[in-house]
């Protein structure tokens, strides 16, 4: 079966390139193993947060691209960050939205018990931001690990409760049953009526993220008019409701568009013909299917996700074997202390300006192949706070590029 661009990948940037190729007309396959990282960790979207709180992203982007050419922002610019991320918010209309404070990163509270700086908040956190300026109640769920009220309410400064509200209140629930949950209009009946309960001279109730899959904002009016107090979600480690929507998102508005989706499955061997890439072959033992495109962008991620893969000598990229700069020798890979910048976390692959893969000399490893996402080389996502950045800059920028040649 022949494609205009077949994606390899299914985290944000393999879906913000389907999204380009989709709207230009392409006829597009995206593959991947999973729903990529999307759906583990992502609740907000950091596009730099070493940028202070009290400068302007623009200003901040600005002195970085400058001063870091190679990393994935210095090679596509300022301007062409912004159009990435105005696509990205577009795909986010009213009423459940990405948001800026005054276009400057703002200090999110998580269930850590920690403000980490964000840029793009979506709109049932957005309240969260103001915590240290409003009384605050904090709401856990008994049985639902991973977000201690009582201790997060210590660290925050404010009051806290654990509510039980299933018959068995020994269960263990997961953040995706806590939603399926919410969703049903017998549970928030009877979650809205023991908050108000509980409510003193709160303004703000914060609880872990998990208010639906589906049309999140609705239930928060619903339960806000019910209790008389503003309701705000709490980043929680995984897996990531507002990940989760992200996602699904962009899944049903591709497949309106056209778009096929394979998943789970792996890419097990690329036919080459020269420096081009002729088609893919996908394994479902005892099936091999094969998929041929025009172009094609390797969006895989990092080592969490198999795009890069190590063993005792090497960082090697296991699809189209492309080369990956990496720190040496094993022993280079990691510095003393856990909490350092690990060289290993910027290996990765090279590309030129157009985000087509290249070796340490510049020269262009295959003329139909573009590469997106955590997997480029030049960057150190987690120190730097870019993941979700990244992702959509590149992830636009490769489709764009893609659909010139």
């Amino acid at each position: 079966m022949h494609y205009d661009l077949i994606i390899i990948g299914m985290g944000l940037s393999g879906l913000m390139a389907a999204r380009v190729a989709a709207e230009a007309g392409q006829r597009v396959l995206i593959i991947g193993r999973g729903m990529g990282c999307l759906t583990l960790f992502s609740n907000t979207i950091d596009l730099l947060g070493k940028i202070p709180e009290t400068v302007k992203l623009e200003d901040g982007l600005s002195q970085w691209v400058h001063d870091h050419p190679d990393h994935p922002y210095g090679k596509m610019g300022l301007e062409k960050i912004e159009e990435a991320l105005s696509s990205f918010n577009s795909f986010f209309p009213p009423p459940y939205t990405f948001q800026s404070k005054d276009e400057t990163n703002s200090l999110v509270p998580t269930s850590a018990g920690t403000f980490r700086p964000t840029y793009l908040i979506p709109s049932t956190m957005m309240k969260g931001i103001t915590l240290k300026r409003k009384k605050t109640l904090i709401i856990g769920f008994q049985g639902y690990k991973d977000f201690y009220a009582r201790r997060l309410a210590d660290l925050f400064n404010c009051r806290g409760i654990t509510l039980s509200l299933h018959e068995n209140p020994q269960k263990e629930m997961t953040s995706t049953a806590l939603a399926r949950l919410i969703e049903q209009p017998f549970f928030r009946d009877l979650f809205s009526a023991e908050v108000k309960k509980q409510i003193g001279d709160e303004e703000l109730i914060g609880l872990p993220a998990v208010l639906g899959v589906n049309d999140p904002m609705r239930l928060r009016k619903e339960i806000e008019k019910k209790i008389g107090a503003s309701l705000f979600e709490i980043p929680v480690p995984p897996p990531s409701i507002p990940g989760l929507r992200i996602f699904n998102r962009f899944k049903a508005r591709l497949l309106q568009k056209g778009v096929t989706f394979l998943s789970g499955h792996p890419v097990t061997k690329v036919v080459l013909k020269g420096n081009r890439c002729e088609k893919i072959e996908v394994s479902h033992p005892p099936i091999t299917n094969s998929y041929s495109a025009d172009r094609f962008i390797l969006a895989t991620g990092r080592f969490l996700g198999g795009g890069l893969i190590a063993d005792r000598l090497r960082i090697l990229e296991p699809i189209f074997n492309l080369p990956v700069a990496q720190p040496g020798s094993q022993e280079k890979w990691f510095e003393g202390s856990f909490f350092d910048e690990h060289p290993i976390h910027r290996a990765g692959i090279l590309t030129d300006v157009t985000l087509r893969p290249v070796d340490e000399r510049g020269n262009l490893s295959f003329e139909n192949v573009w590469v997106a996402g955590t997997i480029l080389s030049g960057h150190h996502y987690l120190h730097e706070k870019s993941r979700e950045g990244i992702e959509i800059v590149t992830g636009y920028w490769a489709a764009r590029n893609a659909m010139r040649q």
